[in-house]
């Protein structure tokens, strides 16, 4: 059977709420999936370290590995231990290095990029944000010298980061899971809206909720977790009878997919979302899930491109506009829901492990 080793610092968890956390436990689900023996390094130090002196001793002895895969984390590699201090300095890389001089291509996904904006760390001290970005600028440079390939959501992201040659970066954006072809809902009111994520600075969704107390026959459910409900829902308050705001986990989100006619992206354009490849844009499409997205992002382009629904400017006239035509005319969701199915093939988790294995095979 063909062997990978596959590199995330932190625990793989199953029913995380994150992005961050569900990305790294789907594609080491699809490298199984897609046939390979996937022999683990995550966890804290601790783990890692046990796992990388089982590895190195099975190379010793002749076994091969086809590549090593690694899922970076959104902090520093050498700052993912509880108490976010370096307790194994040389581990991760010094594995990398061993890996590289033993024949062994290397791929990492590159999480974000956020500590590069002027935003990053207003809640650090001085200090602790610097030495963040020190750890940071380390990793690039680390993967500079050690990496093959270096996987970014999207290829829009590259032109931002420093340090790394540029041939070394690839896109691979999310996947989403391989579910059925489902029946269409039938579409009749209220028109059912869903978006499930992140509310904050690079998650604004006032025009939406603006325009919705215009719309009784449009039902909006907002999927958030409290915690951040709790601190922006100041902004958005008063919500109508046609808003509702829920809190569930990943694994709980059945019935809202059923419940929904159109899942939401309709975001206030940034920097952020010029090159951000959100994971439940994929998500969206493995439930085929026609999408309403905002020109000037990332999202709304791939919406745009592949006619999987619609791409609106954002602002308030834009959006009404819009609610107005889909209620006179709801059975344009079929036609979007077809092109769905002609492209949700290509961005299966598997298909995303199916690429890496081609590059990094070669």
């Amino acid at each position: 059977m063909k062997k990978i080793i596959f590199h995330h610092p932190l625990p793989l968890r199953e029913n995380t709420a994150s992005a961050s956390g569900i990305r790294p436990l789907k594609m080491m689900q699809a490298f199984e999936k897609i046939g390979y023996q996937v022999t683990l390094v995550t966890g804290y130090c601790r783990e890692r370290k046990k796992s990388i002196e089982d590895i190195k001793q099975q190379i010793h002895s002749g076994v091969k590995f086809d590549f090593l895969y690694s899922e970076s984390s959104t902090q520093p590699t050498l700052l993912t231990e509880k108490d976010h201090l370096p307790m194994c300095p040389f581990l991760d890389f010094n594995f990398f290095r061993f890996c590289k001089n033993n024949g062994i291509k290397i791929g990492l996904f590159y999480r974000d990029i956020y500590w590069l904006f002027p935003e990053y760390g207003i809640s650090l001290s001085f200090f602790k944000r610097k030495i963040a970005k020190f750890f940071y600028r380390y990793d690039l440079q680390k993967y500079n010298d050690l990496v093959d390939i270096v996987y970014l959501p999207s290829y829009q992201m590259a032109k931002y980061i420093p340090t790394v040659s540029q041939n070394k970066f690839k896109p691979l954006p999310p996947g989403q899971d391989e579910y059925a072809t489902k029946e269409l809902k039938t579409i009749d009111e209220p028109i059912e809206l869903l978006y499930i994520g992140g509310l904050g600075s690079h998650y604004q969704m006032h025009k939406l909720f603006s325009v919705l107390k215009k719309f009784p026959k449009i039902h909006f459910t907002l999927c958030t977790r409290e915690n951040e409900w709790k601190n922006i829902k100041e902004e958005y308050e008063p919500t109508t009878n046609n808003i509702s705001i829920v809190h569930k986990s990943s694994g709980d989100l059945k019935d809202l997919y059923q419940n929904a006619h159109i899942a939401m992206l309709f975001v206030k354009p940034q920097e952020y979302w010029e090159f951000a490849a959100p994971v439940k844009l994929y998500e969206y499409i493995g439930q085929e899930k026609p999408i309403i997205a905002s020109i000037g992002t990332l999202a709304g382009e791939f919406v745009n491109e592949n006619d999987i629904g619609w791409s609106l400017e954002y602002n308030e006239k834009d959006i009404e506009n819009f609610f107005k035509y889909l209620l006179e005319s709801s059975s344009i969701l079929y036609a979007k829901i077809k092109n769905i199915n002609k492209i949700k093939h290509k961005h299966s988790w598997e298909a995303r492990a199916e690429e890496v294995q081609k590059d990094l095979s070669k």
